[in-house]
Formats: structure tokens, C-alpha cells, sequence
């Protein structure tokens, strides 16, 4: 997650101004806001089968255009549905940045309540993250954007959110873990492809069933550590146990896997607790689930 946002306003009126511009097949087809609203993307649902998302702040810039490049070719491989690009928007109307049409997904966002305890569900994001994992880009296509930033760059700021969030959480517990994930052994093989934001909030589900995965602009090719983040946002002990022996994780991945769960946990909750219950919820049961293990 990002921080506040301090991008463009983006209203409705905005978002029809731009369809109107640059896509006028579609001109005509009615726009509603999508709630709640993602930490990146302000996103309308344009008809039945059309969605529009905009960028909220310049990180989540370069998104349209991966999706669209990417996605077409992963999809054929993957067991869930992922989103279907459609257009690329150019900015225009006063907003900076490319933005997206893609087809409407249907479905709810996953939660712990519906398949937390669901090992039939650990088994499917098991399989999901392996044939990710496996594929391979056409004729290396696969460029320096897609490499992964190593989990050691986080460690500042990571450090000081422990600090930050001292008389909320256990201070000492957070640092101990934090310390195993930077002493892990780093991977050693082969980069693999990786999601990159694999939370509950990209899950979609439908008749309580996982049904599509969404939110690709983390996508790279690395440490398949950070997808882990998963088993900690989404399960419990019992499930996450069937979703490591499911995907093989090694032990130094796996500690590794914590400390991305936990930094990315406690890098949400210093941004958006204080403000939103349900992030500070999210978060709060992230960060203790990593410590857990």
C-alpha cells in the first residue's frame, strides 16, 4: 500500500471526460464509481463489461502498460482469472498519467471470514503462485523493469515503523523477526515470476470460491518470497501449512516471506490505521500472523 493520497482529484466527470476523448465507441455507456476505493487506483465500472482504473499517484503510473503487455501472455497459463487489458489511456483533460479499460471481473474481495480456513483454497493460491512461478517469457522477453527489489531495502523504514508502532504491537518480538528475515539466506536460483501485491484485497472471489486474481503492477521476476504475504493476510496455521507443503517453501524463503509480510504490514498501518478501521484491522491481524509463523 501507498501513501495518502496526494495525487490528482478524480471524479467521475474526469474519468467520462477522458472516455469520451479517447474512446468514443464507449462514449455512451454509463460510469459508476467502484467503493471502497483501492490505495492506488480509482476505479469505474463503464457498462456491464468494461472498467476503467486511474492512477491516484505517479507509483502506480506504469501499470496500465505492464498489464496490457503482460497479462495477455500469463493468463493462458494460469489457473484463475486475471484481468483482461482492453486499452491503454494517454493522459488528458488536465490528469498526468496513462490509465486503463479493462473487462469487468466480476466477484468480491477474499476474506479471512470466507477462506481463511479453507485448505481447498491454500491448495488453489498454492497452484496459482506455482504456474506464475513457471512460466517462461517468450523469446526473454522479460526486461531489467521486471527485477525484484531486494527485501534489504526495506530495512530502514521498517525499523522505524517497529519504533512508530511501539505500544501497539510487541516491539521486541517485530524486531526479532525482522532481524531472522534480513539474516536469511537470499535466493540463489533461477529468478522466477512473481505477483508481487498478493493480499487478500487481489483475490476475487465468487459464490465464496476464488475466482480471479487482480492487481498486477508489483509484477516481476525474483524472489518468489514477497508472494508469500498471502498465507499471513488471507490464512491460518492449519491452511497456511497446506499451502507451504502445497508450494515447497524452503525454510530461508519462508522466514523471508514473513519479513515482506511484516514489512509491508506495518508500512500500511504507519499510512492508513489511524484513518481507516478496516486497513487497521487488515494490518493488524498481518503483522501478528507473521509472528506466528
Amino acid at each position: 500500500m501507498t501513501p495518502p493520497d496526494t495525487g490528482p482529484h478524480i471524479d467521475t466527470a474526469l474519468v467520462g471526460r477522458l472516455v469520451d476523448a479517447q474512446f468514443p465507441q464507449w462514449s455512451r455507456l454509463p460510469l459508476e464509481r467502484v467503493e471502497p476505493a483501492g490505495s492506488d487506483h480509482v476505479i469505474h465500472r463503464l457498462g456491464d463489461e468494461l472498467s476503467v482504473r486511474l492512477p491516484r499517484h505517479a507509483g502506480a503510473r506504469g501499470q496500465a502498460a505492464k498489464e496490457f503487455r503482460w497479462l495477455p501472455r500469463l493468463a493462458p497459463h494460469l489457473p484463475l482469472a486475471v484481468p483482461v487489458p482492453v486499452a491503454v489511456g494517454e493522459p488528458g483533460c488536465g490528469y498526468p498519467w496513462p490509465w486503463a479499460v479493462s473487462r469487468w471481473l466480476p466477484g468480491e474481495a477474499a476474506t479471512v471470514a470466507v477462506l481463511g480456513d479453507s485448505a481447498e483454497a491454500a491448495g488453489e493460491l498454492a497452484g496459482f503462485l506455482t504456474a506464475l512461478q513457471r512460466f517462461e517469457a517468450p523469446e526473454g522477453r522479460a526486461g531489467a523493469e521486471l527485477a525484484g527489489r531486494p527485501l534489504s531495502e526495506r530495512d530502514g523504514a521498517t525499523r522505524e515503523a517497529i519504533a512508530r508502532t511501539d505500544g501497539v504491537f510487541d516491539a521486541g518480538a517485530l524486531t526479532g523477526l525482522w532481524n531472522e528475515a534480513m539474516a536469511a539466506p537470499a535466493w540463489d536460483r533461477p529468478p522466477v515470476w512473481f505477483h508481487g501485491d498478493f493480499h487478500t484485497g487481489n483475490l476475487l472471489t465468487v459464490d465464496g470460491r476464488l475466482s480471479a486474481v487482480i492487481d498486477f503492477e508489483g509484477l516481476g521476476r525474483g524472489d518468489p518470497a514477497r508472494d508469500l504475504m498471502i498465507a499471513f493476510t488471507l490464512m491460518t496455521p492449519a491452511t497456511r501449512a497446506v499451502f507451504r507443503d502445497a508450494l515447497g517453501v524452503d525454510d530461508a524463503t519462508w522466514t523471508r516471506g514473513r519479513g515482506w509480510a511484516l514489512a509491508t504490514g506495518l508500512n500500511a498501518h504507519v499510512a492508513h490505521a489511524a484513518a481507516d478501521p478496516r486497513v487497521a484491522a487488515q494490518t493488524t491481524r498481518q503483522i501478528t500472523q507473521a509472528l506466528l509463523g
